[in-house]
């Protein structure tokens, strides 16, 4: 199974299964149109028969010997090694290693696009309290099995607003790792508001990675970001950002943000953040109701495309210039990549990964927080429900609903789970719009490092 494009002048073969990526000339390209596997040692006679018109049957002919060298290699047209894993859901079923922490059912900004209904999640507004905190740490020391690396994110609502509980959290943590022989990995999502000088420090010397969030344009976060005055917050949180990660060193961080209709040149929201001394930027799409006025919807699709591969250009622009951008979405390890399990099911959710909600009950993933058929258990009754943690280890992209055929398959993973519920109605079904972002971005990703590889070939 291979995927073939053309994107930014290059010629580009994704071979599915093996994850080799191929860049080819004009003519081994169009060769590609005419044969499928299992490939035979000579050329067939249709390829040469409709090709010799435009090109020499000896370049035919050397052209094909290429491609059969690669199908021999299992480089091109490769089989599925993966699919036994699928099948085995013991190998699939994990322990918990990832925690999304939810001190705060509640925030100090009121943006239009909130999957977490400005904060609340539905229930209320509500914070953590410390013994709740600690609960939750005990939970992900004790069924983490025999990984020694933890990661937990500190998430709301804003986490800020309960700034303290979040220290004390970080401080028991602490204790508690080098007893189980653990390490913990802390990241904190925050919208910047409340950061101070005290807080800056803090986050700087105890989290791992950092999530900014912010929009772009001063004009694009205002007319979604707003406080609960109406009024925006771009001015507000842009020096603190600043302030943050002139701090934060060589640490890890990342400015997030998303775009809706309202801004479909989003491109622009990367550029210009990268403009402000940003070089770490996720721009993401708005997933919503597509009834909202901000939504996007199937027709926006030809106008993200284009905005995407505008994107992978000035990108590539800005690194050929000597500078440093990363974009996450087009973040793609094409040597080494995640493992099969990974590739398999994606994120964990629900098996490898839960959230706690400010009452200490566990969620598969932040996204299902508030949906209570979804409920896993709580911290204090201790109850987990198995059985629908093994559901969500074995909801892997072979039981997803046309996965197994699509060329992005080991990139997506099936999709986002909570996305699929949500929008599409069912964990196992994909939800399309989703699906074709996701391919685009793809695409784009590994043209990116096709461009930087051909730059290096050639000594730019």
């Amino acid at each position: 199974m291979i995927h073939k494009y053309t994107l930014g002048g290059i010629n580009i073969v994704l071979d599915i299964n093996s994850g080799g990526v191929h860049i080819f000339d004009e003519l081994t390209f169009a060769i590609l149109d005419y044969i499928q596997p299992p490939l035979s040692e000579n050329c067939p006679d249709n390829v040469i028969e409709d090709l010799k018109s435009d090109y020499l049957v000896e370049d035919i002919l050397n052209a094909y010997n290429e491609l059969y060298e690669l199908y021999k290699s299992y480089s091109l047209f490769s089989s599925d090694d993966y699919r036994q894993f699928a099948a085995d859901d013991a190998v699939l079923n994990a322990p918990v290693k990832a925690m999304c922490l939810h001190v705060a059912h509640d925030c100090n900004l009121r943006c239009s696009y909130c999957f977490a209904s400005t904060g609340d999640f539905g229930g209320g507004r509500k914070i953590m309290d410390l013994e709740t905190g600690k609960l939750a740490i005990d939970y992900l020391l004790e069924n983490s099995g025999n990984r020694r690396n933890l990661e937990l994110d500190f998430f709301g609502g804003e986490p800020l607003m309960n700034f303290n509980v979040v220290k004390e959290i970080v401080k028991y943590a602490r204790e508690k790792e080098k007893a189980y022989g653990k390490n913990f990995r802390f990241t904190i999502t925050t919208n910047g508001v409340l950061l101070s000088d005290d807080k800056i420090e803090f986050i700087n010397r105890e989290m791992s990675n950092v999530v900014l969030s912010i929009d772009g344009r001063k004009s694009v976060n205002d007319r979604i970001r707003k406080r609960p005055d109406g009024g925006g917050s771009y001015d507000i949180i842009m020096k603190k950002f600043k302030k943050i990660v002139k701090l934060r060193g060589d640490k890890e961080y990342y400015v997030r943000g998303t775009f809706t209709k309202y801004n479909l040149d989003f491109a622009n929201d990367v550029l210009h953040l990268f403009d402000e001394g940003f070089d770490q930027i996720s721009i993401e799409p708005a997933v919503c109701d597509e009834k909202m006025d901000w939504a996007i919807t199937p027709d926006d699709l030809p106008t993200i495309s284009a905005e995407y591969e505008r994107l992978a250009s000035e990108i590539l622009r800005i690194r050929g210039e000597g500078k440093r951008i990363n974009f996450f979405h087009f973040m793609i390890d094409l040597e080494q990549g995640p493992c099969a399990i990974k590739r398999l099911r994606g994120c964990g959710c629900g098996n490898e990964y839960v959230a706690v909600t400010p009452e200490g009950d566990i969620y598969p993933c932040h996204q299902f927080v508030g949906m209570k058929e979804w409920k896993m258990g709580n911290l204090d009754s201790g109850i987990l429900d198995n059985k629908m943690k093994k559901y969500f280890a074995a909801a892997n992209l072979y039981k997803k609903e046309g996965c197994s055929d699509c060329w992005a398959k080991f990139y997506c993973s099936g999709g986002c789970n909570a996305n699929n519920q949500i929008y599409a109605g069912d964990v196992l079904k994909p939800y399309s719009l989703s699906c074709e972002m996701q391919k685009k971005r793809i695409e784009c990703a590994i043209m990116v490092k096709a461009a930087m590889a051909l730059n290096e070939q050639d000594g730019n």
